[in-house]
């Protein structure tokens, strides 16, 4: 079994850190036990808001390719409005200004639940990611749809095969194939653009690492160890994508 090269890359930076962390010890080794809970908010973070990504991109793909002109006008105006604003903005605004929304709805509809709404940092982080990312990923999906010939629906439709089941077992399993690349590097794209969740209060590894540095004064130890530890997990996520890429490829 041939062995991907490119592991290589991926045991010297971990072999870095460890030398890093065990040979210079001070201040690697304190910078790391101190950002290692900022690393799993991190990976929290970006798997929950991928899994959400993915069923939200779905459904987003699939109404871009409605007949329905109401549901294609949905999904267009989602992808188009949503690909519009920067990511960070769109944090901010998901953190500080749609609490205030719902605790202005709940006055007006006078339930105290909501009036006293307060945002949690996680769960926001997660939701504003999930619906940025997710316009993205439904051109992906759509993409991956159309590239499936037209033959394939209409074989499906002749053997007696609903709309939903043509889609279902015929046309979305030969798009996941075609889409599992951009689909790895939205994942990675993902787990990158996580450190802007640390503008809304998530303790991630970035923000971690930003409050270690506040404390100690040593710029360039924690940035050289906080890029180190993204660059490992970047790695090991396109080292797995490539993986996946291998085990589901067919010849067309």
């Amino acid at each position: 079994m041939r062995i991907d090269p490119w592991w290589g890359l991926v045991a010297l930076v971990v072999v870095l850190i460890v030398v890093l962390v065990t040979v210079s010890a001070d201040p690697f080794r304190n910078i790391l036990l101190f950002v290692r809970d900022g690393i799993a908010v991190t990976v929290l973070i970006t798997v929950a808001a991928f899994v959400l990504v993915l069923i939200l991109g779905l459904f987003g793909g699939l109404g871009r390719l409605s007949r329905s002109r109401f549901i294609y006008a949905a999904a267009t105006f989602y992808v188009e409005v949503v690909r519009g604003i920067p990511l960070l903005v769109q944090l901010i605004w998901w953190y500080f200004a749609f609490p205030v929304v719902i605790q202005q709805t709940g006055r007006w509809l006078g339930i105290s639940a909501l009036e006293n709404y307060h945002a949690n940092a996680i769960f926001t982080a997660i939701l504003a990611m999930t619906v940025c990312y997710g316009a993205y990923m439904s051109e992906i999906y759509r993409a991956g749809i159309q590239s499936i010939p037209r033959g394939q629906m209409e074989a499906a439709r002749s053997l007696g095969m609903t709309y939903f089941q043509a889609m279902r077992h015929v046309i979305l399993p030969q798009a996941v194939r075609i889409v599992l690349p951009p689909v790895g590097n939205e994942f990675i794209a993902l787990l990158k653009d996580s450190s802007l969740v640390s503008v809304v209060a998530v303790s991630d590894l970035t923000r971690r690492g930003r409050e270690f540095m506040a404390t100690h004064f040593n710029p360039i130890e924690v940035w050289t160890m906080v890029a180190l530890l993204y660059l490992v997990m970047t790695l090991l996520s396109g080292r797995g994508v490539a993986w996946l890429e291998k085990r589901t490829r067919f010849e067309r």
